[in-house]
């Protein structure tokens, strides 16, 4: 399929919007009570400019976690794929891991939740993003490469904790996060594994964080 060219005017509008949702992504999960007017400042854009994109902050903040969430089901679709075709299991899954940590989703997951109210599209992106982890995880036991009392939910909370790491310069957090990560790692993946102790994460306690607090 052949790709239309923008515009002058359009290429333009789609620039503006990429760095006003970076300067977006950047105040919101430092501080998420951060008015709009800073993602403003921070884009280097008029505060009318970014008013008629995005009417309001609940708008802006829809937007940046729907594409969080489309981010993840695009990586997650690719590690389903590669494992159809017969890649191996254990560096697939170390794979998908890793290029989840590097987007850095769980990030706006940990700061933005409950902050909007969550759209149709969001709810199909989150639905979409579940089947694809079962469908990971199942393949990932069927081969024998993770610990069998591993589930899908513990996926996300593993998430959760390397986003926690915010120490240093992007260069420095992201050494960390991925020692960090390769460390829960080996405690994922066979052989050596312990039993868990305690119940695993239940869907509930995640999809609750989503609505928005009145």
């Amino acid at each position: 399929m052949t790709t239309v060219p923008l515009s002058g005017r359009r290429a333009q509008a789609a620039r503006n919007d990429e760095v006003i949702l970076d300067a977006a992504r950047e105040v919101f999960v430092a501080d998420p009570a951060a008015p709009i007017a800073a993602v403003a400042h921070k884009a280097g854009v008029g505060i009318s400019a970014l008013y008629r994109r995005y009417p309001s902050k609940e708008e802006l903040l829809a937007k940046l976690c729907l594409d969080g969430l489309l981010v993840y089901v695009g990586i997650a679709e690719e590690a389903n794929a590669a494992l159809d075709a017969g890649a191996d299991p254990a560096e697939t899954f170390a794979t998908f891991m890793r290029r989840i940590v590097d987007a850095d989703t769980h990030s706006l997951t940990q700061k933005l939740a409950g902050t909007f109210q969550p759209t149709e599209d969001h709810r199909l992106s989150a639905i979409r993003a579940g089947e694809l982890n079962a469908h990971l995880v199942e393949r990932l036991h069927e081969a024998k490469v993770v610990r069998p009392d591993l589930v899908v939910a513990d996926l996300g909370q593993v998430f959760e904790m390397i986003a926690a790491v915010r120490f240093g310069d992007d260069e420095r957090r992201g050494q960390l996060r991925h020692r960090y990560l390769d460390l829960l790692l080996a405690g994922l993946l066979l052989p050596g594994a312990t039993a868990l102790p305690g119940p695993p994460p239940y869907v509930g306690e995640f999809a609750s964080r989503w609505d928005k607090a009145t």
